[in-house]
């Protein structure tokens, strides 16, 4: 399938690892031209080192934290003018912050919702009028299945999830006349740092892949996903291929959440 993604201007917050970094690589070897945003330079240059050995293209790299408003404005100006534009935005930025209720303080809300809303609506804002100026484009925002299925002891991290459920839908039918689309997609357990910490602290007998496919992740297709496999499905979104589907949402989790 040729998903049209050649010569499309694509930022990627977060893309310094895991699925940012996965979804980078394989955006540029489609043939576009990519940003990846982090908060850490040095990550960023180990990332973009990934990049042009695997694909032959230097990406731009852009530091900034997501969550300050001004960096973020500073941030997209600066990829604008060395792209000319900008079609492509995948809201990836996020970490995992899931505790019990009662265990949660504000400044734990208020920085679990600057870093996973507010940085993908800082993002969304300062990209838009580069979308609309050049016809429209699309925006794919990272949420996690705890969104849709909150678990206990899942805060704040599912209400923050939830909410940039509610953004995704919200944009898509503001954004649509402008022929921009809005998708999202919802993890579920994706190898990445934090799972491998987790399998090194609960299992370490364990190979990779004994762990990946331990029936105790209660997952139907009975292991974890891997990075690639979640970067396919946002590739796919934000590609001419999915030029009719706007306002959805697509779980990444091997069939583990129990709502569509």
């Amino acid at each position: 399938m040729e998903l049209g993604l050649k010569g499309k201007r694509a930022v990627i917050t977060g893309g310094s690892k895991g699925i940012g970094l996965e979804t980078a690589l394989l955006l540029a070897s489609e043939g576009a031209q990519v940003a990846i945003v982090a908060r850490s330079e040095g990550p960023l240059k180990e990332a973009a080192e990934k990049i042009t050995a695997k694909t032959g293209t230097k990406p731009l790299i852009i530091s900034a934290d997501v969550s300050v408003e001004e960096e973020v404005q500073h941030a997209v100006a600066a990829i604008a003018e060395q792209f000319g534009g900008i079609d492509i935005l995948v809201n990836n930025a996020g970490t995992s912050a899931a505790k019990p209720f009662e265990a949660v303080d504000a400044s734990a809300w208020s920085a679990d919702l600057d870093l996973k809303l507010f940085g993908a609506v800082h993002f969304s804002r300062a990209a838009l009028p580069h979308l609309r100026r050049d016809g429209g484009g699309a925006i794919v925002n990272v949420t996690a299945i705890g969104g849709k299925t909150p678990s206990g002891s899942s805060l704040p991290t599912s209400v923050s999830r939830a909410a940039g459920l509610a953004l995704t839908k919200a944009m898509s039918k503001d954004l649509a006349a402008d022929g921009i689309r809005v998708n999202a997609v919802c993890i579920g357990l994706i190898r990445s740092d934090q799972i491998e910490r987790m399998w090194k602290a609960t299992a370490p007998q364990l190979t990779w892949d004994e762990f990946a496919a331990d029936p105790r992740h209660d997952i139907p297709l009975r292991r974890i996903g891997r990075t690639e496999e979640a970067a396919n499905v946002i590739a796919f979104l934000v590609s001419d291929a999915a030029s009719y589907v706007t306002g959805t949402s697509v779980n990444i989790d091997g069939g583990k959440a129990a709502v569509l």
